[in-house]
C-alpha cells in the first residue's frame, strides 16, 4: 500500500481542499493517508477512520517556531517512509519541503494554492519571493492550482517547464456538484432569505471568505457605500470568520458593522444555502490560488464579479459568466455592481452559462479522477528512476 501525507499549516485547508482527494485516492486508489497539521481537537475527532492524524504546532506568519516545526517533520517523515508527501500554503510549505527534503522523502509535491508575494512590494516581495523559490527548489513536483499562476512563476523563474504541470482545468477540488446542487436552490433561497430577513425586492450580493486587506475587502466596503447611494435596498453578505485583519480600514470596517444593508453570516458549512440566498457574488481580491468559492457560486447559477487576476478570471468566463473590475479600483467595482443590480436578464444569463460551464470543467468527480491518474504516474515515475 502505497503512504501519502498532506501537510498544511492549519486544518482549514484540510477541510476545504483536501479531504474529497483523501478519501477518493484511499478508496479508488488504495492509498495509505496521513493528515499533518498544527493542533486541533476538534478537526482530529471529526476525520474518517482511515486517516492517521499526526499534529505538529504550526502558526501563520513568520515565527522562530518553525525551526522546531520542521525537526518534527523531519522525524515523521523519517519513521513512516511515506512515498509522497504533498504540502500546501505558505509556513507549511516551507517546513514540510526542508523536512522531506532531509527525510530523503522520494516524491516531493507542492501544491502551489496561491503566491503569496504577489501582493507584496520592496523587501516583503524580496523575502517572500526568495521562500517561495526555496520551496520548488526542494520539490520533485509542483502543481499549481490555476494556468495564469504556472505562466506567472514561469516567469519569475520559480521553477522549470519540466517539474510542474496543472490538473485538468485547474482549481484544488473542484465543485462537488451534490452539495452545491442547483436543483435545491429555490427551497434553500426561501429558508434563507426568511432566515436572514431579506425582502423579496432586495438585491443581495455575497462575498465568502476572509476579512482581509489583500481579499479586497476595503474596496469592497467603499464600493458598496456607493452603490447603496442609488440602490438603497441592495443588502451585502459576508459569509466566513468575522474577525477583521489589521489590513482591513477601521472607519470602512465600523461603519459596515454599524450598517443594516450589510450582514455578517460568520462560518458556515452549509455556503451552498447562503450563496443560493443572494443574487451576485463577489470576489475583490488582489491575488489567489484559484478562487473555489467563484466556481461554488457559479454552480449555485449567481452571476459573479472578480478582480482581474490570475485564479479567479480563470473560473469564469468574462461577459459570459461575470464581469471582470481591476484590483484595488472601488468605483469600478461598484459600476460592476450597479450593472448586475440594475440588469435582471443579464444576471440569469450569466447564471446559467456559469452553472453549464461548471459543469464541463470543474465537476469534483472528473478532477479526482486525474488527480488520481496524477498521484499513480507521479510515483510510477520515481520508482522507475
Amino acid at each position: 500500500m502505497k503512504r501519502i501525507c498532506f501537510v498544511t499549516t492549519v486544518s482549514m485547508t484540510l477541510h476545504a481542499f483536501v479531504i474529497p482527494a483523501a478519501k477518493y485516492l484511499h478508496e479508488a486508489g488504495g492509498y495509505d493517508i496521513t493528515f499533518i497539521c498544527d493542533e486541533d481537537e476538534a478537526f482530529a475527532k471529526e476525520l474518517p477512520e482511515f486517516i492517521h492524524f499526526q499534529p505538529v504546532s504550526m502558526k501563520r506568519g513568520i515565527s522562530f517556531g518553525g525551526i522546531l516545526s520542521t525537526w518534527k517533520l523531519c522525524r515523521i517523515f523519517r519513521k513512516e517512509r511515506f512515498d509522497l508527501v504533498q504540502y500546501s500554503t505558505p509556513n507549511a510549505s516551507l517546513y514540510a519541503s526542508l523536512a522531506a527534503w532531509l527525510a530523503r522523502v522520494p516524491n516531493r509535491l507542492y501544491c502551489q494554492w496561491g503566491i503569496a508575494y504577489v501582493g507584496f512590494s520592496g523587501l516583503k516581495r524580496k523575502i517572500f519571493k526568495f521562500v517561495e523559490k526555496i520551496v520548488c527548489c526542494l520539490s520533485t513536483k509542483i502543481e499549481p492550482d490555476s494556468f495564469g499562476n504556472l505562466s506567472f512563476s514561469m516567469e519569475e523563474g520559480l521553477y522549470s517547464e519540466k517539474k510542474c504541470a496543472v490538473i485538468h482545468h485547474g482549481s484544488a477540488c473542484g465543485v462537488d456538484l451534490q452539495k452545491f446542487d442547483h436543483s435545491q436552490k429555490t427551497r434553500y433561497r426561501e429558508e434563507m432569505r426568511t432566515s436572514l430577513g431579506l425582502g423579496n425586492d432586495s438585491f443581495s450580493f455575497i462575498f465568502v471568505g476572509r476579512i482581509t486587506g489583500d481579499k479586497g475587502i476595503n474596496e469592497l466596503f467603499s464600493a458598496f457605500q456607493a452603490h447603496l447611494t442609488d440602490h438603497p435596498d441592495s443588502r451585502l453578505l459576508l459569509v466566513g470568520n468575522p474577525e477583521k485583519s489589521a489590513s482591513v480600514d477601521e472607519a470602512l470596517f465600523q461603519w459596515a458593522l454599524s450598517c443594516e444593508n450589510v450582514i455578517f453570516c460568520g462560518f458556515t458549512n452549509n455556503v451552498e444555502q447562503y450563496l443560493a440566498a443572494a443574487d451576485a457574488y463577489i470576489l475583490p481580491s488582489y491575488r489567489e490560488g484559484f478562487g473555489s468559492a467563484t466556481i461554488e457560486a457559479e454552480a449555485m447559477g449567481l452571476p459573479v464579479i472578480v478582480t482581474d487576476i490570475s485564479g479567479p478570471t480563470e473560473a469564469m468566463e468574462e461577459g459570459k459568466t461575470g464581469l471582470v473590475v481591476p484590483v484595488k479600483d472601488a468605483k469600478a467595482l461598484c459600476e460592476a455592481m450597479n450593472c448586475l443590480s440594475e440588469n435582471a436578464e443579464l444576471c440569469e444569463l450569466f447564471g446559467e452559462n456559469g452553472k453549464k460551464m461548471v459543469a464541463d470543467k470543474f465537476d469534483q468527480k472528473i478532477l479526482l479522477e486525474k488527480i488520481l491518474e496524477d498521484r499513480s504516474q507521479i510515483l510510477s515515475d520515481r520508482i522507475l528512476v
